[in-house]
């Protein structure tokens, strides 16, 4: 669990409403159902215009990873790159085949069939880093459908204020109605700047983090892959893969 966002969303909701009730607006100005519609559904409904479905479904997936994000464990890693290693020196890249029925990575679990299968160390780099490339493209449109929501929530509340403006308008011959209709209308720009920036964006911006995470990892996995398929040294390969965790 990713104590740091749980807290940062907590700090976000203390800041909005707490400062709403220190300026004396309150809470129940926070709540307008008309400013929810237009700039929540009004930004869901930009983004599926926006985006392709599959990558709409993939981002969904991927949205408990900046709560929950995978294990991305580099040292341990490096252990097991460096055991597969010795175990390659001392039995041949063959004695490598039980290990892959231990591996769940789909990833890790392919690497370890192409060294079993004597795969030459070019070609085998050749087919992870395409593999790579193409997980890494695919998640990263995965996380920028919430960059996107985040661009698109200001603008939608900005909409939300104008069209509260334009019922204001619609009572200028009763007073008594004018300062609570104004209120009303910029509460909808609230909940678009407040949305984008409290919560769409950096959401985006920490699932970035993991998945680039996970791209380091799984570079360091393709040269440790290279490393054991050329025959190094097991003790000359862990020493290069520390260089992932510095």
């Amino acid at each position: 669990m990713d104590i740091l966002s749980l807290v940062g969303v907590f700090l976000a909701l203390v800041a909005l409403i707490g400062g709403s009730i220190l300026k004396g607006a309150g809470v129940s100005s926070l709540l307008n159902p008309a400013a929810f519609l237009i700039v929540v559904v009004g930004t869901i409904a930009s983004i599926l215009l926006q985006t392709q479905l599959k990558v709409f479904m993939r981002a969904m997936k991927i949205l408990p990873w900046a709560f929950k994000p995978p294990v991305i464990d580099f040292n341990g890693t490096i252990e097991k790159i460096t055991e597969w290693s010795n175990i390659a020196r001392k039995q041949g890249l063959l004695g490598l085949e039980p290990a892959i029925q231990g591996e769940s990575d789909e990833f890790t679990k392919r690497g370890l069939q192409f060294l079993v299968d004597g795969v030459e160390p070019e070609s085998l780099r050749e087919t992870l880093e395409m593999e790579m490339e193409a997980r890494d493209e695919r998640e990263t449109a995965a996380a920028k459908v919430f960059e996107g929501m985040g661009i698109y929530a200001p603008t939608l509340g900005i909409i939300g204020a104008v069209l509260g403006l334009i019922a204001v308008m619609k009572n200028l011959a009763d007073p008594s109605k004018l300062g609570h209709g104004i209120a009303a209308a910029f509460t909808a720009t609230i909940y678009g700047i407040g949305l984008a920036n409290l919560f769409l964006l950096p959401l985006a911006a920490k699932l970035k983090g993991v998945i680039k995470a996970q791209a380091t990892l799984r570079t360091m996995l393709l040269e440790g892959f290279i490393a054991i398929a050329q025959g190094e040294n097991p003790r000359n390969i862990e020493a290069r893969l520390r260089g992932f965790t510095e």
